[in-house]
């Protein structure tokens, strides 16, 4: 039996990924990735980049995104503090396009959260010093980076912003990005993506 359980949930695609955690009076010990386990859940794209991110309460980054021919896919994880998660189905054609999955993440947790590419991905941090890290199935491409303003209408995240008192702070760039209708998405995904 694996040292990961994964979880589908509503949108095709996403997996929610709890480890079994080994505690004792010393600490802890987990598994955060397993090829084999990955393969057994049915995962076959390699990760080939890793990310770490600090950020303190209240800073939201995102709706991020790649478009082809460098899509991305996240595996990501709080390994430190807390922050809400969200992943937003930006594949043309999907039965579930435009719809959101977001989750409590933190370094008490430890749960992780799949989101493949065309998915928009962005989240809220609801704790000073948070730390997240996430392993990616794509290289960074400034060239083909999009993203989606974080307060979209038509998609209508449930940000939890009363936690962190009020608006969030956001870079320059995600102050401007344009709403889903309007983003660039240049990949209409193939049946077998969802």
């Amino acid at each position: 039996m694996g040292q990961l359980k994964f979880n589908k949930v509503e949108i095709l695609g996403i997996l929610v990924i709890e480890p079994r955690v080994f505690k004792d009076e010393r600490g802890f010990f987990m598994e955060s990735y397993n090829i084999d386990n990955f393969k057994e859940a049915g995962f076959t794209a390699p990760f080939v980049q890793d990310n770490h991110s600090l950020s303190n309460k209240g800073v939201l980054r995102g709706l991020h995104y790649q478009n082809h021919p460098s899509p991305m896919g996240k595996l990501v994880k709080c390994v430190k503090g807390k922050i809400f998660d969200v992943g937003v189905d930006i594949r043309k054609g999907s039965p579930t396009f435009g719809s959101w999955y977001g989750e409590v993440l933190s370094g008490e947790n430890m749960k992780m959260i799949y989101f493949p590419p065309g998915f928009a991905h962005g989240f809220l941090c609801l704790e000073d010093d948070t730390h997240v890290w996430y392993k990616c199935t794509g290289v960074y491409s400034g060239t083909n980076e999009s993203a989606i303003i974080w307060n979209d209408p038509d998609i209508n995240v449930a940000w939890p912003l009363n936690e962190v008192g009020g608006e969030p702070i956001l870079s320059p760039k995600d102050k401007v990005h344009p709403q889903l209708k309007n983003a660039v998405n240049n990949h209409k995904w193939g049946e077998a993506d969802f």
